[in-house]
């Protein structure tokens, strides 16, 4: 096995960030002048949409969410509503406390390092900014590519870019949008992270992976002795 290919949002990120995702929908939308559930109810279905790219970067994706709850923003108001919804964007990123160590150790290892992600515009601008940019040899984003896990072109394009072929990949994430099936399926080895300590981010997941790995670590930290480095 040469590579490791990761999930990110629950994988590399703090679980609990995801329970802050709502709260700052809400702050988006005072910005905005939108009532807060309404456009909690247009983020949320639109998601699929979103995480393809189907509305363009994080100002054009505003301001649809906004006509489409009947509020058309001036420029100012638009322009501080992306930089609050960049703001609570990073919030729910923050990396999980063992992420950075141990990119680093296996990174030390040997491994090459792929991310795939369904994520919408506001990962993608900020990447080069985050911590894990210099640890990722080959980001692949579902919205830059155009389609969703379990899409099999993602997991192929994560293996291309490496430079690595999929039965020699792990691939490791904490299940959803049938992520795991569809690395199964690719050729990958999956592991699940069950995030255990987390049990209300599990509760937060909608999704359920139909195919639940055999190779399972409860936190990132098991992952090094998994692979069976001590």
């Amino acid at each position: 096995m040469r590579a490791i290919i990761f999930d990110f949002f629950g994988t590399l990120t703090d679980p609990d960030a995801e329970s802050d995702r709502l709260g700052t929908f809400a702050a988006t939308a005072a910005i905005l002048g939108v009532p807060a559930d309404r456009f909690r109810a247009a983020m949320v279905e639109s998601f699929g949409q979103r995480t393809v790219g189907a509305f363009g970067g994080t100002r054009d994706t505003l301001l649809a969410m906004a006509r489409s709850c009947g509020v058309e923003p001036g420029e100012a108001r638009l322009a501080a509503a992306v930089d609050t919804h960049r703001a609570g964007a990073e919030l729910v990123r923050r990396p999980r406390a063992e992420a950075v160590r141990v990119l680093k150790e296996l990174r030390g290892h040997g491994y090459a390092l792929g991310l795939i992600s369904d994520c919408s515009s506001e990962l993608c601008e900020a990447w080069a900014g985050t911590p894990y940019a210099e640890l990722i040899d080959a980001p692949v984003f579902s919205w830059q590519e155009g389609y969703r896990k379990p899409d099999p072109r993602l997991y192929a394009t994560a293996c291309e870019r490496l430079g690595v072929p999929a039965a020699q990949c792990w691939f490791v994430g904490d299940g959803g949008s049938r992520e795991h099936d569809g690395a199964r399926r690719a050729g990958m080895r999956p592991v699940l992270v069950t995030n255990a300590a987390y049990p209300a981010a599990r509760d937060l997941r909608t999704d359920p992976d139909s195919y639940v790995p055999d190779d399972r670590v409860d936190d990132l930290g098991g992952l090094p002795a998994l692979l069976g480095h001590h």
